[in-house]
């Protein structure tokens, strides 16, 4: 049944989905993936047909089935075997068993039957029942040779359940019989012809007993008909008529009509002989039978073909033969195709089916309900045989009902490894489940099943979390990107569940096996609510034991799973071997228990029940071979497999499942081993391959070693697709011990790498052969594309491929088929996640030292957030885009990997069926330079920060309440805490333990437990709600804590809130706090310390030079000095100390910016754009340093070791700086506002800004190769760009009176141009390189950027009002110049090759009830389009001195844009809407609306050349693409700061971004879309395009409201007609 989720099922499938998804009911969820084939035919007889399927078909239904989504598997047991088998008697087994597997497994076809013109072998059977054989022994009792024969060659085995008479091996009475050695020919020859006549004669007296016991009727004739017929037979009524699976098999018949003149000797592998070498007559009767039986059942169903044999065999290269051939694959192929398809139908009943690989958008928690129905089985499997621990687990139940109403911590069950304690918890969980109420949810992981990679924290806690989530109908998670979200929301669902009055148990198996990169255990619960419990299990040496003893104090919670007792061991022993039908004679059982009574281990007694199956009732006690321990007895079993099967093939089969990142399918080890020539050499050492220019591994080999191994092995089911893995972690230890030696580990991770390259599909690989000289043969496995169709990964490859390259060396193909494909890293990263390209890239790290490795590492960590905000989607346009807009400036310096990775990217882009803007140059941050990581997780704006270097801890708090926390060792967001109902004011950081204390501006302050995240205190009144606004600060000092501002202290401890006698009522200033003393400022100059215990001052001290009114500016205190200090608006520094004795100075600087190191070595004060340093010595300061900025300063920290300075200024920008020198050194770009606060944490320099929510993360030392090229400062008040890129103007905040020339190829000024007044606008003529700068005073000056000499001038109008705006035509023949009070249109021309400027032309006056102007075009026939702060948009014709006044917005008019050919125009606001207006006529065409989850409206805008779509840059950091035509939405890109400026260049356009970034991109559109097609996949978003008729629609009768997004099909031509009306969102 297909797993539906119960968002989208029906009422019925939720229900039964909720009952699975609380453990409740048998999982019927698994849908296969997989089309598992088994092929029937006798040995010889159709041996052509199976090598041209072989050759022809299968690879046709493979690739097919890989287009689907679907896993094809042929199983030929007879392919590759040599006339003389084994003599084991097990061949008619294992056929039938892998039929059963293939009809369990197969969403498809499972069985293929070939026959031809021979009935088949018809074999001794391996067992007969006691009592049958005892009859048949009775019925014979006339012919005493008979029975003689048949006690002979049959052993009675009472260890069976019933007791047997098993069939000896032949090698028991013919010891030749498999020897394979070319000495022992003749032997073997011999005892190979007695033993067909010795078959012959058993089979017939058989056949006489059973006859005689049918017609007494003491046995029915199915039970006769098993001595008569043939194995092909009995795998026929398997295949085909058992549980009906024939409907879905096929079957083929060759019928040869002048077979029998071609004589016995010539025609002997097409027709049935007796061991004397005569026709079968009896098998001939058998054979016509079976086919009139199969005629009659299948009727129309039936393959049949008729062919006449060319010299007694069916030769390929005859014409009718091939025909025949060919005929039979294309019937094969159509057929397979089609019962596929109609399976897959079925079993979908009207859903969809789930696709392993698949990059199209999915119900995204499918999986989950897959997962539960993994361990759901797991779990059922596991508690089969259980037996004993009633102590233990009466223990567990019982402090589950003791604890269930009231808050409690979790159970830790622990022991030793291979104690059971996986089985332990699964009984529990299954004793649970009858005793809590109907609707409790039981949720189970066993994470020890993982056999190599261990399951990761973050995966495991969403996994859960969705499974609660969806069991009780809570709220599903929008976006959990981080693990600090997950602990957060594990914790809340919990807490949910409680709430709601339900019941929930949840058991974590092996947690000690997550891999857990954050602390240990500190997602698990120190405390659960009432109703919730946890359970988990660790092995008592391990690591996460040690941590859960500390984090959980009390012993009552910890349970340890002791060794098992003899009589629970006989019990358990008995159990399975029952369920096994087997049983031990009293003295074998002695023998095993003996053994197990060493360990008292259940891992080792599972060991001796899986080799005590194989023990006979005559297995003397010396041959049983028992280890004292797990480890010994795993070391007899690899001895019995090597000796059963071969050393090479037992050491490959399990070597290359132990290799296996996850598991293999039967399938691809089969294929593996094919390519291992040591493997294939020991297979083919005595005998030669059937044929030697194919060589593959004889599948029954395989099929043999699998049924020994059943025990060992576990099928893993994972998105309807199943892999091997082993069942025990031990076993893979053990397996990595004895067989993959470092040299046989090298070579075999080689093979697995070439096969998952597909490096030998369809070539020839050599292999030496005993007698043989090198041959060369085709191996047979199939390609190994990336994609197996358009949107459908080959996910085998992405799982295994990178870790096998890596570890086999092969490190130059993984850069090249691996690192260096742009293509694989979209593809794993859109159907594995980015992240899962991070982890292979981080375990290339560990072994390659390799530049570009680490770069690319670094770009798509970068991308991550942008990936998670989008829960995870990747769009290849997007992922290429962004790849590239991130490595497009290291392309150059690194040109074999990331410069090849760019060109991958562009020309996909180029490729690409759907819009997209293809980058030109680097504008998002690059990897490799100082920027190194982004803490994300906090909820707002950072508002305060705090740092402690011996708890490694950095925490954050925001203006929305919020408080996060990171381990500064590895960068890990470890606690979010919704610590108040509003802005935080103050947090410090208490080392030991790791707690924090909080203020917020709600009055309160806590204290927190950052590893449990427990609020410790709580004092509500801790502080005035409606403070005067200044900052807050804590200071602690033993129990007591002081929290104060300039006007207020209060002194807090946990029984009271005493407030101090310091208020700015009194005229009071607060200085600052040393140790418990307070110190306070009166108006009149008088400084007072007030002891800890408030009232009156111990120390006054009246400050000299004080004179009123004389205003402090800032103040700083030096607890180890025992000082403040203090600086006032007269230029004078006051150095008071507890003592009373004080200093005064004059101080040259009136800082905004006062603070010193923690040394208070260092004093630093910073006044508006410079920073000066000055050295403290005891009396005096020393001024050493003064550092000059371009924008005003906010924030500075020098290093620990006082080498270096940082400071951070409003323009974005943070400066590095000597501190000997006072040179430069370094300045890092990439904040999003301004810096507020900077902290050195080790080689890190961390940053905050007030206006983001992250914290960015820069060192200080890096590679300077890798740094990005120097732009523009942040925010700058008026930016001008060439088309070219090459040089950009700017005017800063801070020096409004020069405009800067910026080199952008460079990252250096140009020059600079003084201006005699402030600027107010700029202005750039592209063609005539004309820049206009427009001046407060009215001027506006035109500087010829050819003639860097010569400077134009308009001079300013009569009222000498500011200029606001300027703007010039699209062919640069006119400019308007837009003044306070008027606006002015003038002519731009050349008088003997010099621009010159004529005019004003026109003058159209400003009313007032306009508002002030905020936007103006000009085009080239001198008419204006202007728009206002009001909203308003008025269209001049200065030819018929008109003007219109246009529809008008609700905000301010931020552009108002023309098209390049003078059609339309564009005008855009602050708000959600913009208008696209025709020119001729004069009438609005669309009306577009765009609704996002941040800022709204346009900023800039501009047209392509050829005026067919339009570009806008808007306030949410977007540039968006609109079709002109019909007004739709064509494209969406973020390109990470908000575009300030726009161009139009060749096919694309050139930005200004907000944060000084230069963006230019080329936008490529095909002539048609796709109707699949969505512009808003990378964004959160809804728009809305109404066109002229629609407006009239809505001016009548209102506006639709917003919908959710249905994609339409786009056409981009520009003589089509535009539809009337156009609703997207």
């Amino acid at each position: 049944m297909e797993a539906a989720c119960p968002s989208s099922a029906s009422s019925g499938a939720h229900g039964n989905m909720q009952e699975v998804l609380r453990g409740h009911t048998i999982p019927t969820l698994r849908t296969s993936n997989m089309i598992r084939v088994f092929i029937s035919s006798t040995f010889t007889d159709m041996s052509g047909e199976r090598k041209a399927l072989l050759e022809k078909a299968y690879p046709q239904v493979l690739a097919w089935c890989r287009s689907m989504g679907l896993v094809f598997e042929v199983v030929d047991l007879r392919w590759g075997m040599g006339k003389v088998t084994s003599g084991e008697h097990d061949a008619c087994e294992l056929f039938l068993r892998e039929i059963s597997i293939s009809k369990k497994m197969s969403a498809g076809p499972a069985f293929v039957a070939l026959l031809g013109n021979r009935y088949g072998h018809r074999a001794l059977p391996a067992g007969i029942p006691r009592k049958q054989f005892e009859l048949f022994v009775s019925k014979l009792a006339n012919k005493p040779d008979a029975v003689h024969l048949l006690n002979r060659w049959y052993m009675r085995d009472d260890n069976a359940v019933p007791p047997t008479y098993v069939l000896l091996p032949v090698t028991t009475h013919f010891p030749h019989y498999s020897d394979l050695r070319p000495d022992s020919a003749v032997q073997r020859d011999e005892e190979v012809a007695s033993w067909r006549l010795m078959e012959t004669h058993l089979l017939q007296h058989l056949r006489s007993a059973a006859s005689k016991a049918e017609a007494a009727g003491d046995i029915t004739a199915d039970e006769r008909c098993v001595f008569f017929t043939s194995v092909t037979e009995r795998e026929f009524q398997h295949g085909l008529e058992k549980d009906g699976a024939g409907a879905s098999a096929l079957l083929f018949i060759r019928e040869i009509p002048r077979l029998v003149r071609g004589g016995p000797r010539r025609l002997a592998r097409f027709m049935d002989a007796t061991a004397d070498g005569l026709l079968d007559a009896e098998a001939r009767g058998l054979l016509a039978g079976l086919k009139s039986r199969l005629y009659a059942s299948w009727k129309d169903k039936v393959n049949v073909h008729s062919v006449e044999l060319s010299r007694g065999a069916i030769e390929p290269r005859r014409k009718e033969h091939a025909q025949y051939l060919d005929t039979m694959c294309e019937q094969f192929v159509c057929q397979m195709k089609a019962k596929i398809t109609v399976a897959l139908s079925a079993s979908m009943g009207g859903g969809t089916r789930k696709v392993w690989g698949s990059t199209k958008e999915e119900n995204k928690y499918e999986w989950v309900a897959e997962e539960v129905s993994h361990h759901f089985a797991l779990r059922k499997l596991v508690c089969c045989g259980f037996h004993g621990r009633e102590g233990l687990l009466a223990k567990l139940c019982l402090a589950m009902w003791d604890s269930t109403n009231v808050r409690h911590g979790p159970l830790v069950v622990h022991g030793a490894a291979g104690m059971g304690k996986t089985a332990l918890l699964c009984k529990l969980a299954e004793e649970m489940r009858t005793v809590l109420e109907a609707q409790a949810t039981v949720v189970v992981r066993l994470l020890g099943a993982r056999h190599l990679r261990r399951e990761d924290v973050d995966h495991l806690l969403l996994s859960i979390c969705l499974q609660i989530c969806l069991a009780c109908d809570l709220a599903l998670p929008t976006s959990l990107s981080n693990h600090q979200e997950l602990v957060s929301f594990f914790q809340e669902v919990l807490a949910s569940v409680s709430q709601q009055g339900g019941v929930l148990l949840v058991i974590l198996d092996a947690v000690d096996r997550l891999c857990d990169n954050h602390r240990a255990l500190c997602w698990l619960p120190e405390e659960l609510p009432p109703n919730v419990h946890l359970v988990v299990s660790m092995d008592t040496n391990s690591e996460a034991f040690a941590g859960a003893r500390l984090k959980l104090k009390s012993l009552e919670r910890f349970f340890e799973v002791e060794r098992l007792t003899r009589d629970e061991g006989r019990h358990i022993m008995e159990s399975r071997l029952s369920a096994s039908q087997r049983t031990l004679t009293p003295e074998q059982a002695v023998t095993a228990l003996q053994s197990f009574d060493l360990t008292g281990c259940p891992l080792h007694l599972q060991l001796i029940v899986s080799a005590a199956k194989r023990w006979t009732s005559s297995t003397p006690i010396t041959r049983l071979c028992l280890g004292t321990n797990a480890q010994e007895m795993m070391s007899e079993l690899f001895v019995m497999l090597e000796e059963k099967h071969g050393r090479e093939l037992v050491g490959g089969a399990l070597g290359y499942i132990a290799l296996a990142r996850e598991g293999l399918l039967e399938a691809e080890l089969r294929d593996i081993m094919s390519l291992d020539n040591d493997v294939i050499s020991e297979v083919y050492k005595l005998s030669l391959p059937p044929t030697p220019s194919l060589i593959r591994l004889p599948p029954m080999l395989w099929s043999r070693l699998r049924r020994d191994l059943e025990d060992h092995l576990e099928e893993r089911w994972t998105r309807g697709v199943v892999a091997m893995v082993f069942r025990e972690r031990c076993l893979w230890e053990a397996v990595s011990t004895r067989y993959l030696t470092s040299e046989r580990r090298g070579r075999s991770l080689a093979i697995l790498a070439e096969y998952f390259q597909g490096v030998w599909f369809g070539k020839l690989k050599p292999v030496a052969l005993p007698g043989l000289t090198l041959v060369l043969a085709d191996r047979k496995v199939p390609p190994q594309p990336l994609w197996f169709a358009p949107g459908l990964a080959n996910v085998r490859k992405l799982q295994e491929l990178p870790y096998h390259l890596l570890h086999a060396g092969l490190w130059e193909e993984l850069r090249q088929d691996v690192i260096g494909s742009g293509e694989w890293l979209y593809c794993k990263s859109a159907v594995m996640g980015v992240s899962s390209v991070i982890q292979d890239l981080d375990q290339c790290s560990l072994y390659m030292d390799c530049t570009e490795t680490r770069l690319l590492r670094d770009a798509l960590v970068l991308i991550k957030p942008h990936l998670d905000f989008l829960d995870g989607y990747v769009g290849a346009s997007h992922f290429y885009t962004e790849l590239l807009a991130r490595l497009h400036s290291l392309a150059m310096p690194f040109p074999s990997l990331i410069g090849r990775l760019c060109a991958q990217c562009e020309e996909w882009l180029l490729t690409c069926s759907e819009p997209v803007l293809i980058p030109k140059c680097s504008f998002l941050p690059p990897p490799g330079g100082a920027l190194q990581h982004i803490l994300t997780g906090l909820r707002g704006g950072v508002v305060c920060v705090d740092v402690s270097v011996e708890a490694e801890l950095l925490v954050a708090g925001s203006d929305q309440g919020f408080v996060a926390a990171w381990s500064l060792a590895d960068l890990h967001l470890e606690r979010t805490l919704s610590a108040h109902t509003a802005a935080i004011l103050s947090l410090k950081l208490i080392d030991s333990p790791a707690h924090c204390l909080s203020l917020g501006a709600d009055g309160s302050l806590k204290r927190w437990n950052l590893t449990s995240g427990q609020q410790m205190l709580c004092i509500q009144e801790a502080w005035p709600v409606d403070h005067t606004p200044s900052p807050v600060h804590m200071h602690l000092c033993g129990q007591l804590i002081f929290v104060y501002n300039k006007m207020q202290v209060s002194m807090l401890t946990s029984d009271g809130i005493p407030t101090l006698p310091i208020s700015g009522d009194e005229g009071l200033l607060c200085l600052g706090l040393l140790e418990d003393s307070v110190m306070v400022l009166s108006d009149i100059g008088r400084v007072r310390i007030f002891g800890p215990g408030g009232g009156t001052s111990n120390v006054e001290i009246q400050l000299e030079h004080w004179v009123q009114p004389l205003t402090p500016i800032n103040t700083v205190t030096l607890p180890k000095r025992g000082k403040v200090f203090l600086v006032s608006s007269e230029g004078f520094l006051y150095q008071i100390a507890r003592s009373g004795k004080h200093t005064c100075v004059k101080f040259p600087v009136q800082p905004s910016l006062f603070s010193v190191t923690a040394d208070e070595k260092i004093l630093l004060a910073g006044s508006d754009v410079t920073l000066s340093l000055f050295n403290i010595h005891i009396d005096s300061l020393e001024s050493f340093l003064h550092l000059k900025h371009d924008n005003r300063i906010l924030c500075a920290r020098i290093s620990p070791d006082a080498r270096l300075i940082a400071t951070g200024a409003i323009d974005q920008l943070i400066r590095v700086w000597s501190m000997t020198t006072g040179a430069l050194l370094d300045v890092f770009c990439g904040s999003d506002a301004p810096i507020s606060s900077l902290l050195f944490y080790e080689r890190f320099l961390l940053s905050t800004c007030a206006a983001a929510s992250c914290v960015h993360v820069w060192a200080v030392k890096y590679d300077s190769r890798h740094k990005p090229t120097a732009h523009i400062p942040a925010g700058s008040a008026h930016v001008a760009v060439t088309k070219d890129t090459e040089k950009v103007f700017y005017v800063s905040q801070h020096e409004p009176t020069q405009v800067v020339s910026w080199n952008n190829r460079t990252g250096k000024p140009a020059g600079r141009l003084a201006l005699p007044a402030k600027a107010s606008c700029l202005t750039l003529a592209q063609q005539k390189r004309l820049l206009m700068v427009g001046l407060s005073s009215g001027t506006v000056l035109i500087y010829p950027l050819d003639l860097p000499d010569e400077t134009l001038c308009i001079p300013p109008s009569k009222s000498q009002c500011t200029v606001l705006r300027m703007a010039v035509s699209v062919h640069e023949t006119h400019a308007v110049v837009a003044y306070e009070d008027s606006l002015c249109i003038f002519e731009i021309t050349t008088r003997e090759c010099f621009p010159t400027v004529e005019g004003p032309l026109e003058r159209v006056q400003m009313l007032p009830q306009d508002g002030p102007l905020s936007a103006v075009a000009v085009l080239s026939d001198r008419r204006l389009l202007y728009g206002t702060m009001c909203g308003r948009v008025t269209f001049y014709d200065a030819a018929q001195r008109s003007s219109t006044t246009l529809d008008c917005h609700r905000t301010t008019i931020t552009c108002v844009t023309p098209s390049n050919w003078g059609t339309h125009f564009l005008v855009g606001s602050q708000d959600a809407v913009q208008r696209l207006w025709n020119l001729k006529p004069l009438a609005v065409n669309h009306v577009m609306e765009y609704k996002g989850l941040f800022s709204e409206g346009v900023v800039c805008a501009t047209f392509s050349e050829s005026d067919q779509v339009v570009f806008t840059g808007s306030r949410d950091k977007t540039v968006k693409v609109w079709d002109v035509i019909t007004g739709n939405l064509l494209l969406v890109q973020y390109v990470g700061s908000m575009v300030v400026a726009m161009v139009t260049y060749r096919h694309g356009f050139v930005a200004l971004a907000q944060c000084g970034v230069v963006i230019q991109e080329v936008f490529r559109c095909p002539e048609c879309v796709g109707p699949e097609y969505n512009p808003l996949r990378t964004v959160k978003a809804q728009y809305r395009v109404t066109s002229t008729d629609q407006v009239c629609a809505g001016q009548r009768g209102g506006v639709s409201h917003l919908q959710d997004f249905n994609p339409a099909h786009f056409t981009l031509n520009c003589k089509a007609q535009p539809s009337s009306t156009c609703i997207l969102l």
